[in-house]
């Protein structure tokens, strides 16, 4: 079984999902990072050269490829829900939890990176994300545990998905 972390960016996946496999002794697979390794660049970059449609073609076959794992923490980029057939792929063997954040809480977490191209160059990044994370809301809402970290740090977060794998495994 492989637990997946989704949620808009600045929402603390990447961080969760390391201190989560570390915690659980599971393997930590980041599906940008394996993105960006395989591109040779950042996801920055290849919004900007090659485009949104292309970054999502290629993000769809990374997250084929890494659902057929087994025993892992899988942080997904943030807008993997967009897609059905992503969702069912990491379905299969997989656990989503989706984490959130209000939009102030995001823009001061996005704020300071250069690496979020759906921000970059935006006149009005608090709108934008408020715009985004109600289109993507739906999506977000169909997972198996949602978590608001706003106001949690990570450690507090993964404790609250143990006690959700502790309490869904004695069903």
């Amino acid at each position: 079984m492989n637990i997946v972390l989704t949620g808009f960016m600045g929402t603390g996946k990447s961080i969760v999902g390391e201190k989560l496999a570390q915690r659980l002794g599971m393997g930590y697979i980041d599906t940008d990072q394996i993105i960006e390794e395989r591109e040779g660049c950042e996801i920055s970059k290849i919004f900007k050269e090659k485009g949104e449609d292309y970054f999502r073609k290629i993000e769809t076959e990374v997250v084929k490829e890494v659902s057929s794992f087994n025993n892992c923490v899988i942080a997904t980029g943030g807008g993997v829900v967009l897609k059905e057939e992503n969702i069912k792929a990491l379905r299969r063997k997989g656990i989503i939890i989706s984490l959130s954040a209000n939009p102030r809480v995001i823009l001061e977490r996005t704020s300071k990176s250069k690496k979020r191209p759906l921000l970059l160059n935006c006149p009005d990044p608090y709108e934008r994300i408020e715009r985004m994370l109600n289109f993507r809301k739906p999506y977000y809402e169909k997972m198996d545990l949602k978590i608001d970290t706003s106001f949690l740090n990570p450690t507090e977060v993964v404790e609250k998905i143990l006690k959700f794998l502790r309490k869904d495994g004695d069903n």
